[in-house]
């Protein structure tokens, strides 16, 4: 374990936890979601050697934090709703905002996230598509990828092309939805709207596609609707739209991601990013990386497009929290 003044970030939350005891410490995590809850645990599960130094430092930066705050009543739904929309823009909020000021409402939905993605397709394949759009709006763009991809083709391009036109949940599909729920879950009814869906929901989904799926999914779509497709394509972002990214942020990413990936991932890349991402490294790494995609031979396309992919997880992670900006089509910032 590092020094008192270098643990940080996750470290730090899973030193508290372990500090609170187990009874403390699941109530904690309770509030948490899938995610937090799984990195919090591999952090917790793999500390090792932490001094008594350490342990106080991070619970004397929790009293204090805990100090500075007030017990005013400033949590009004509309207080909150104005905060995040001034914060982070109106799109970036108001999935927030439904998952903080509803989330008592769709205790269900927030059920399937803790499931394997094989027995949420399972809940859902037999309902109406629109409903499974609903379920697939609302999980984390990852899981749904997975829950897609069970599916047989034609359900493929129907649910994800009810995505991409969804606009707001209409109360008529959130009872029906509910109603599912409460039979799998014991749902709550009287669910309110919930802003979910929409172009930027389906690229996000194909983003976690597998390559060739992916490129089926959008064949099939754009032949139906070719100006849709175009759309939900123009919203993806792809291994190649890191050119757009500032040289900062490739920085941050390329310490994310291991030499293996990186060298397979350059395999299918253009020469433009190629000096992008070998000039953002040390001369020593650069030139490393220049004598390892000489010797790489030839490599499976479906290797190329599974690094790529990886590559393109963490950059979306660091977007997520915060750490990168990604840039896309019309100048947009995809998080």
């Amino acid at each position: 374990m590092a020094e008192n003044s270098e643990v940080k970030g996750i470290d730090r939350a899973a030193i508290f936890l372990m500090s609170l005891g187990e009874v403390a410490a699941s109530e904690v995590l309770k509030h948490m979601d899938p995610k937090e809850v799984q990195s919090v645990g591999a952090a917790m599960a793999q500390l090792n050697n932490v001094s008594r130094g350490q342990v106080t430092s991070v619970l004397k930066d929790f009293c204090a934090t805990v100090q500075e705050e007030t017990g005013l009543g400033l949590g009004t739904d509309d207080y909150v709703r104005s905060v995040l929309k001034k914060a982070l823009g109106d799109d970036k909020a108001e999935g927030l905002i439904d998952r903080i000021l509803q989330g008592g409402n769709t205790k269900g939905l927030e059920t399937l996230k803790w499931m394997d993605s094989r027995a949420v397709a399972e809940i859902i394949r037999l309902e109406h598509p629109q409903i499974i759009a609903i379920v697939l709006s609302y999980l984390d763009p990852d899981q749904s990828a997975e829950v897609l991809a069970v599916f047989p083709d034609r359900v493929r391009v129907d649910v994800l092309m009810r995505i991409s036109t969804l606009d707001g949940i209409q109360p008529a599909a959130l009872n029906e939805l509910n109603d599912i729920m409460e039979k799998q879950f014991t749902g709550k009814n009287n669910v309110k709207s919930s802003s979910v869906g929409g172009l930027k929901s389906a690229a996000n989904i194909l983003n976690f596609i597998d390559s060739s799926m992916e490129g089926e999914i959008m064949d099939s779509v754009k032949e139906i609707d070719a100006d849709l497709g175009q759309s939900i394509q123009d919203l993806m972002f792809v291994f190649d739209n890191l050119n757009a990214v500032d040289d900062r942020d490739i920085q941050t990413i390329l310490r994310e991601i291991s030499s293996e990936s990186l060298v397979l991932a350059l395999k299918g890349a253009d020469d433009e990013l190629k000096e992008k991402i070998l000039r953002n490294m040390s001369k020593r790494a650069a030139e490393m990386l220049r004598d390892d995609l000489e010797a790489k031979g030839p490599v499976r396309l479906s290797e190329v497009e599974g690094a790529q992919k990886e590559i393109l997880s963490v950059a979306r992670r660091l977007a997520d929290a915060g750490d990168i900006s990604l840039g896309g089509s019309g100048g947009e910032e995809y998080v």
